[in-house]
């Protein structure tokens, strides 16, 4: 097991004034960086952004050793701290909200608030990511692109944005097919069930109406395990919302990061 090395890109900060935190956001397993591409801009009004990418997804090399979800976590905070270091929000979706449950268990210190979006203290069962882990050895990423669609999208959404489902499709072909392995067997092995009442990072926990792989229940029981922690649905989304819904996206981020969500603010992303 290691740490795998974690490359990503930073959006400077667009505002006036001041010396912005940062926040950084990880993206969903076989997604890349691009995944936030319609939130960042109006994330950067207020704050420095850093987007990484999983071992062998765009921007992340290779990995070649077998490496946990909490190793995974020490790689963004390598990251991170390559680019400046210091405190920072975090937003990831996913495996990148499990890194974030990580991130608030091993580096709390460095964590001011924590925004877990489709993901758990557990995703799936072990059995089933050990089989993809197989499946992707054997046949590669382009085999799984159709169940991904299946996955990734609500109904109709590849009707109204062909080209960003495509494109987005098309990345996955591109990932790594070892590194996108090897992500499938850290999923296996992750459950965080037992220690997620241990975070003390201000947490919003958030679901997507139509999301199966991470469903609304399990983000709500993520929510009821650790204190103080808020749980929203987005209406209309699946398991990707800063794709399908940027814009709402962007504007839960910033509600949460600088205000606390009243019942009036959730109720509108319903």
């Amino acid at each position: 097991m290691s740490v795998p090395i974690i490359r990503g890109t930073i959006q400077e900060f667009t505002g006036e004034g001041g010396d912005p935190q940062t926040i950084v956001l990880g993206s969903s397993l076989g997604t890349t960086g691009a995944l936030w591409d319609g939130v960042v801009p109006a994330l950067a009004e207020y704050y420095r952004v850093l987007r990484f990418d999983l071992p062998g997804h765009a921007l992340s090399p290779a990995a070649g050793d077998r490496f946990s979800i909490a190793e995974l976590a020490d790689g963004v905070i390598a990251f991170v701290d390559d680019a400046g270091g210091g405190p920072f929000h975090y937003a990831g979706i996913s495996i990148a909200g499990a890194v974030g449950l990580e991130l608030a268990l091993r580096h709390p210190e460095r964590l001011l608030n924590l925004a877990v979006i489709c993901s758990g203290a557990k995703i799936g069962a072990a059995e089933g990511w050990l089989e993809r882990a197989a499946h992707i050895r054997a046949n590669g990423t382009d085999d799984v692109i159709a169940g991904s669609a299946e996955r990734w999208f609500a109904p109709g959404f590849v009707e109204r944005s062909p080209e960003v489902a495509a494109a987005t499709l098309a990345r996955l072909g591109q990932v790594d097919d070892e590194s996108y392995a090897l992500c499938c067997d850290a999923l296996a092995a992750f459950d965080v069930t037992g220690e997620v009442h241990g975070i003390r990072s201000r947490t919003l926990c958030v679901s997507g109406e139509y999301d199966l792989p991470t469903p609304t229940a399990q983000l709500q029981h993520l929510a009821s395990r650790i204190p103080e922690a808020r749980h929203v649905t987005i209406a209309g989304v699946a398991h990707l919302p800063a794709l399908e819904r940027p814009e709402t996206v962007a504007a839960l981020l910033l509600q949460f990061l600088r205000s606390h969500l009243s019942e009036r603010d959730m109720s509108a992303l319903r």
